[in-house]
C-alpha cells in the first residue's frame, strides 16, 4: 500500500503546528522533485499528492511561489518546477564592470569561478542584484558565461549621481562606474533639483531588456563640487546608515557616563597595572591597551586589554540591532560613520587615559621564542595610565635617550618590555612562515576649502608592529579559547588561493626571475619566501602588489578553517568590539563560558553565527 505524504515527510509535525491545513514542507517538496526524472509542474504535484481541492492546489501554488521568490527552486519555459541544483542554474550576487559586462557571484559558498554575464544580459541587472543564471557556456577566455533566467532581488533602490537635463528630458548618471545605466527622470520628479547637481535617485521602475531603468530624485546633495561631496556621495553610493533610530538614541542616553563602583564588582582589578594605549595622532576610539613584564623563569607577561562592550550592549538591543546592522565603523577622512553612538565609541568604551574603563582582558605568557605557554580571560577594570602615538612610540624606542624619552621616562621600561615581545612574536612568526607585507598606507590631507589638498604616505614604523603582533597574540587565544569551550563564534578565516590566480602569479614571477614554490597549492611561507627573496628590488612594489592580489579575501565564518596569510590554524577577531560586530559576538562568546554558562544555553547557534559572519563580511567590503 502506498503510503500517504504526511507519513514520509519528517517537518509534518512541524508543518502541523504552525497551520491548520499544513502543505508538505520546503524540504520534502525540495526531496520530491530532486528524485523525479524532470521538473514537475504544479498540476503534477498536486496529482502526485493526490490534492483535489483547489483550496489545497492553490496553497501549494503559494509555497512553490515563496520557494521560487528566495531561489531554491527553478520554473523552466512550460512552468514546471526543480530544485536550483538539478538545472543547472546557479544563484548569486551580481557585479558589475565599467565596460558594460558584470559577473555573478555565487550564493553557495562554492570556489567555483564567477559565472561571466555579457552587457547584453547586463542590461537587465543593477550591481547588487541577487539573480538566478543558467550557465549558457564558455566566453572567449575560458570562463563559464550565463543566461539571466530571473531577478531574485534588486539590490539598491536608490543611487547617486549627477542630475541632467537634454532637451526637457532629464536623467541621472550615476556616480558609481560599475552602474552603466543611466536613470530616466520624468517630469515632476527631479525633486527641485538644478541640473549639475548631485542628488539621490530612487529606482521606480528597474531595468528591462530594451528599456533603461526610470526614477525619482529623493534628496539634493547639492552641487556636484561642493566641499565634502565626494564623502555624502560615497555615504549614499553604499547605502551606509548614517543617522542614529529614536530607540538607539534613547538607549545610548540611558546609560552612565562613567564607570561606577557597582560596575567593578566581580571583576579583576587591573587598574594598578600600567596599561597604556597606541594609536596614531588621529584616533577617535581607543579600543585596545597593553602592557609587558619580564617573567621571572624568562620570556614576558603580556597583557592586553580590550574594551568591553559587552558589558553595554545587550542581545537584541536595539544598540545590538543597530550594530549588526552596520556591521562595522566606516573610515573616511577627517570624519568616521560609528558603528555604535559616540556615548559609547568616543565614551564609556574608550580606552580613554586617567579614567576607570570595564575592559575584558588576555593575559599572555611569551617565551623567548615567541610561543605562547599559557593564557587565561578576564573580566577586568582598568585604568589608561597613558595615551601613546605611534610616531611616539618609535622615537623613544629609537632613541631611549632623546626628547621624547625624557618626557615619558616612565614609560620606557615598559616600551622597551613591549619591544622584547614583540621581537620575540616576530620570530615566531617568521619561523611559521607567515607573509610581512611592507604595506604603505596613505593619509588624505584637505585644503582650507575641504577639498583634497594631496594624499600622503604614511608608513608603518616599529610601534606599529608591536601593536599588530600584540593584536594578533590575542586573536590567536580567543579562538582557541571558544574552540575548547565549545562557543559558537565568528573566526576570521583567510582560504588557500585560486589555483588559476596562482597560475597566473606564476606566470609574472616567471618574467621576474622567481619561481614560486608549492605546485598548485603554494604555502604561505612559499609567498614569504618569494618577497623575502625581492626585498630590496625596484619592482619589489610591484611584486608584493600582484602577490596580494592572487590570495583570495579574508572573511568570517562560523567554521575555524584557518588563516593562510597569517599561517595560522586558529584565529578571530577579538580586538576590536567598539568598530566590529564580529568582535562583540566573540567577546560573548567568551563571556559565556568564563561565567559558567552551559554550551546548551548559550544566545548563538552555528547557523546564526554563520549568518551573521556573511553579513558582517559583506558590510566589511
Amino acid at each position: 500500500m502506498k503510503k500517504n505524504w504526511k507519513d514520509l515527510d519528517p517537518d509534518y509535525e512541524r508543518e502541523l503546528a504552525r497551520h491548520p491545513h499544513p502543505m508538505p514542507s520546503r524540504n520534502y517538496l525540495l526531496k520530491v522533485l530532486g528524485q523525479h526524472a524532470g521538473p514537475l509542474t504544479l498540476n503534477e504535484l498536486a496529482a502526485h499528492f493526490n490534492f483535489t481541492e483547489d483550496e489545497t492546489a492553490e496553497a501549494l501554488e503559494k509555497r512553490l511561489q515563496a520557494m521560487l521568490r528566495e531561489g531554491q527552486l527553478v520554473q523552466n519555459r512550460r512552468g514546471a518546477y526543480g530544485p536550483l541544483l538539478h538545472m543547472n542554474v546557479v544563484r548569486g550576487r551580481v557585479q558589475g564592470h565599467r565596460d558594460g559586462f558584470g559577473f555573478l557571484i555565487r550564493d553557495d559558498g562554492t570556489t567555483g569561478p564567477d559565472i561571466f554575464l555579457n552587457p547584453r544580459q547586463m542590461k537587465q541587472l543593477m550591481p547588487g542584484d541577487r539573480a538566478l543564471v543558467r550557465i549558457s557556456g564558455q566566453d572567449a577566455r575560458g570562463r563559464p558565461e550565463g543566461v539571466l533566467v530571473e531577478v531574485l532581488e534588486r539590490g539598491s533602490l536608490t543611487l547617486v549621481g549627477r542630475y541632467s537635463l537634454n532637451q526637457g528630458v532629464g536623467c541621472v548618471i550615476p556616480d558609481n562606474p560599475r552602474i552603466t545605466h543611466d536613470v530616466m527622470v520624468p517630469p515632476g520628479a527631479h525633486g527641485g533639483a538644478n541640473p549639475g547637481q548631485m542628488v539621490v535617485v530612487e529606482i521606480t521602475t528597474p531595468p528591462g531588456a530594451r528599456t533603461l531603468p526610470v526614477g525619482r530624485i529623493i534628496e539634493v546633495l547639492g552641487d556636484h563640487l561642493a566641499p565634502g561631496m565626494e564623502i555624502e556621495a560615497a555615504i549614499r553610493a553604499h547605502g551606509l546608515p548614517h543617522e542614529w533610530p529614536d530607540d538607539v538614541v534613547r538607549e545610548a542616553a540611558a546609560l552612565p557616563s562613567t564607570v561606577r563602583a557597582e560596575d567593578c564588582r566581580g571583576r579583576a582589578d587591573l587598574r594598578p597595572l600600567p596599561l597604556v594605549t597606541i594609536d596614531g595622532e588621529d584616533a577617535r576610539d581607543f579600543d585596545d591597551a597593553v602592557y609587558a613584564e619580564h617573567a621571572a623563569g624568562g620570556g614576558w607577561k603580556l597583557w592586553v586589554a580590550i574594551a568591553d562592550v559587552a558589558a553595554y550592549v545587550q542581545p537584541g538591543s536595539a544598540l545590538d540591532r543597530e550594530g549588526l546592522a552596520r556591521g562595522n565603523s566606516v573610515y573616511f577622512p577627517e570624519r568616521v560613520i560609528p558603528m555604535l553612538p559616540e556615548a559609547l565609541s568616543n565614551g564609556l568604551c574608550s580606552l580613554n587615559p586617567n579614567v576607570d574603563r570595564l575592559c575584558m582582558a588576555c593575559e599572555m605568557h611569551v617565551s623567548e621564542d615567541g610561543e605562547i605557554s599559557r593564557s587565561r580571560f578576564m573580566d577586568g577594570v582598568m585604568h589608561s595610565q597613558a595615551r601613546l602615538t605611534y610616531n611616539e612610540v618609535f622615537a623613544i624606542l629609537e632613541n631611549p635617550q632623546g626628547p621624547e624619552a625624557q618626557k615619558r621616562a616612565k614609560v620606557v621600561p615598559r616600551l622597551e618590555a613591549l619591544d622584547g615581545v614583540f621581537r620575540a612574536l616576530f620570530k615566531a612568526r617568521e619561523k611559521r612562515g607567515a607573509i610581512d607585507l611592507d604595506s604603505v598606507e596613505t593619509k588624505v590631507v584637505f585644503g582650507a576649502d575641504r577639498k583634497i589638498e594631496r594624499i600622503v604616505p604614511v608608513t608603518r614604523n616599529r610601534a606599529h608592529r608591536i601593536i599588530e603582533e600584540c593584536m594578533i597574540a590575542a586573536n590567536v587565544e580567543a579562538a582557541r579559547f571558544v574552540i575548547k569551550h565549545k562557543r559558537p563564534a565568528p573566526h576570521r578565516v583567510h582560504a588557500q588561493p585560486d589555483v588559476m590566480k596562482v597560475m597566473a602569479l606564476r606566470e609574472f614571477l616567471a618574467e621576474c626571475g622567481f619561481k614560486l614554490g608549492g605546485a598548485d597549492k603554494p604555502r604561505p611561507e612559499d609567498y614569504a619566501a618569494v618577497l623575502n627573496r625581492a626585498r630590496g628590488r625596484a619592482d619589489y612594489k610591484l611584486i608584493q602588489t600582484v602577490a596580494l592580489r592572487s590570495l583570495m579575501q579574508a572573511r568570517y565564518s562560523a567554521e575555524p578553517t584557518g588563516h593562510f596569510g597569517l599561517a595560522l590554524e586558529h584565529y578571530a577577531h577579538f580586538t576590536s568590539p567598539i568598530r566590529r560586530y564580529p568582535d562583540l559576538l566573540l567577546h560573548r562568546a567568551i563571556k559565556h563560558s568564563l561565567h559558567h554558562g552551559k554550551a546548551s544555553d548559550f544566545n548563538y547557534d552555528a547557523a546564526t553565527i554563520e549568518a551573521h559572519s556573511a553579513h558582517c563580511s559583506t558590510t566589511e567590503r
